[in-house]
């Protein structure tokens, strides 16, 4: 019996070794190129990434290993000049008809306009939960830190590490929260003139076409496999400390543009049940 427990001791932390894992490694080991043929490139010794979107098609990537819990960072460069009708999308989703999902979305502008940072949270195929930014700088400049930290009890999505959206498990109250289905990592540059600009009414210049996005500065804290290593609780620090949470609520008052909590004309019979505990 003693030997038994040493053994099965043994075997958990060696599954915890394995799941607890940092990745920082190139995009060739990564990523793989899934569409837009030669659109997409990695270069730079395998640092560097970029997407192309044309007249005749986008293009996109995904991560080789799918997690479960954790914190992903991922630094983007976002199209510069007019983007209108384009959007770069980098997301968390599993697969099939009841798939859970965490989105970035990035809606492009005419030149000198701001870009919208879309948010979205699926859960067993089912999203509508939407929130929209501004972000406090160009995204085309430079190359900016996009983050997420999903854990059992809460998503967090982060800018530069501020937070500026936090999704909570609100589970006790029927709302289902994404926390079986391991998810791979995807990004892609696509033409959705049709809604993305202002609802649609502007459309995509072709004339500035190719439209680049950059990608690079990948780091994946996170499990690779189900398991119940703490429930990622080890993986990632906590970034809603006191300073988190004033940052929160900074660019909550000041950058979000649209939240489906608040939207009366969208929920005329009442907010979905998480809104009630939307607060942080």
């Amino acid at each position: 019996m003693g030997q038994f427990l040493k053994l099965t001791v043994l075997v958990t932390v060696l599954v915890l070794t394995t799941v607890g894992t940092a990745y920082s490694g190139s995009f060739n080991e990564e990523f793989d190129l899934t569409w837009g043929e030669h659109r997409g490139k990695i270069f730079s010794g395998g640092k560097m990434l970029s997407l192309s979107l044309d007249r005749v098609s986008g293009s996109g990537f995904k991560s080789k290993k799918e997690y479960l819990f954790g914190r992903i960072d991922m630094q983007l460069k976002l199209v510069a000049g007019n983007s209108a009708g384009t959007v770069t999308a980098y997301y968390l989703s599993s697969e099939g008809p009841t798939h859970d999902e965490i989105d970035f979305e990035f809606l492009g502008n005419e030149t000198g306009k701001p870009y919208v940072l879309h948010t979205n949270v699926f859960a067993q195929g089912k999203g509508n939960r939407e929130q929209q930014f501004y972000l406090w700088f160009d995204p085309t400049k430079n190359f900016h830190t996009y983050s997420l930290v999903w854990r059992p009890q809460h998503i967090i999505f982060m800018v530069d590490n501020v937070p500026i959206r936090v999704f909570n498990n609100a589970e006790q109250l029927g709302v289902p929260f994404p926390k079986k289905q391991p998810m791979r990592i995807y990004s892609s540059l696509w033409n959705a003139d049709d809604w993305a600009t202002r609802g649609g009414l502007v459309k995509t210049d072709w004339s500035k076409a190719p439209f680049i996005a950059y990608y690079r500065g990948f780091n994946a804290a996170a499990c690779t496999f189900r398991s119940t290593f703490a429930d990622g609780e080890s993986q990632v620090p906590n970034e809603l400390n006191a300073y988190g949470r004033r940052r929160l609520r900074w660019v909550q008052k000041y950058f979000m543009i649209y939240d489906y909590c608040s939207d009366l004309k969208r929920f005329p019979q009442g907010f979905p049940p998480e809104c009630r505990r939307s607060r942080v």
